[in-house]
């Protein structure tokens, strides 16, 4: 039997177009340099600020920041004669996904990989894990990465929304380092299959596989027990979860921009899914 390989993606011509306008904007090195200094400031700076942080003209300075306004990178508004220049927040994720795409970074890739962590042991959760479980998810919280929840909720509410066969507790020498758990998206019969999933590695623990641990179990139980469909969302900012991801198999659906707010602050979240091969 002959195998022909899989057509390459191609990017919809208006997605390309956007994208260049983006980098043929940056392809100026006091833009970026510019760019860079409002990002990092974590306030509107104004053109006589940046004027003197970058030792250029006023009229040059303003010519490029018009540029970066114009293509949607910063913020302008006027304040008695001085003009504030401030970051665009969308443009915080909004770039980086973009290059991603562009790279490739976002394609899927086949489930799943075999050089699992050796001292990781994943099994199911037990009633005794309760106390490691919440206290991880609070170490999760903490980050202001990893979720919209502000409080750990409390375990009847957990134990009450999860599904009891796809909950997993991974341990290092005996010691609880991470849990992953499935939530049903639907009540609806024909959703049955369908599961949001949720992966959490305690502070001590993390860039061990622990994560990459949790996610292949939480997978490959999943694909066996008949669930076609685990979706989840991830801040754009947490690029370590969307690359666990993208390796388990995940494909990016898109971005939710200001999908809600997070300490008073909207915030974007990536969507993912990943669907049995059966």
């Amino acid at each position: 039997m002959t195998t022909t390989a899989a057509s390459p993606a191609v990017l919809p011509l208006d997605d390309a177009a956007t994208y260049a306008d983006w980098f043929a904007c940056l392809a100026e090195p006091t833009r970026v340099r510019l760019l860079h200094a409002i990002a990092t400031s974590g306030r509107a700076m104004t053109v006589g600020e940046l004027t003197d942080l970058l030792g250029i003209s006023q009229s040059t300075c303003s010519h490029h920041v018009r540029k970066l306004a114009d293509i949607g990178f910063v913020l302008m508004h006027k304040e008695g004669t001085a003009t504030h220049v401030s970051v665009n927040p969308s443009c915080c994720t909004g770039l980086p996904h973009a290059a991603d795409i562009v790279m490739g970074v976002l394609a899927p890739q086949p489930c799943c990989p075999v050089n699992l962590p050796k001292d990781v042991t994943v099994r199911a959760m037990r009633s005794d894990d309760w106390t490691a479980v919440r206290r991880i998810y609070a170490e999760g919280i903490a980050t202001g990465d990893a979720t919209f929840e502000t409080e750990v909720p409390q375990r009847r509410t957990l134990d009450a929304k999860w599904l009891p066969k796809h909950r997993w507790i991974a341990e290092i020498d005996g010691a609880v380092s991470g849990w992953a758990a499935a939530t049903p998206v639907s009540a609806r019969d024909c959703y049955a299959g369908v599961a949001e999933h949720s992966v959490y590695v305690g502070t001590d623990f993390r860039g061990r596989g622990v994560g990459k641990a949790l996610l292949h179990k939480l997978v490959t139980a999943a694909d066996t027990a008949g669930l076609w469909t685990l979706q989840t969302s991830i801040f754009p900012e947490n690029r370590a979860s969307l690359a666990l991801h993208h390796s388990m198999g995940f494909r990016t659906l898109g971005v939710r921009e200001r999908i809600a707010q997070h300490h008073g602050v909207w915030r974007d979240t990536v969507f993912l899914e990943r669907r049995t091969a059966n």
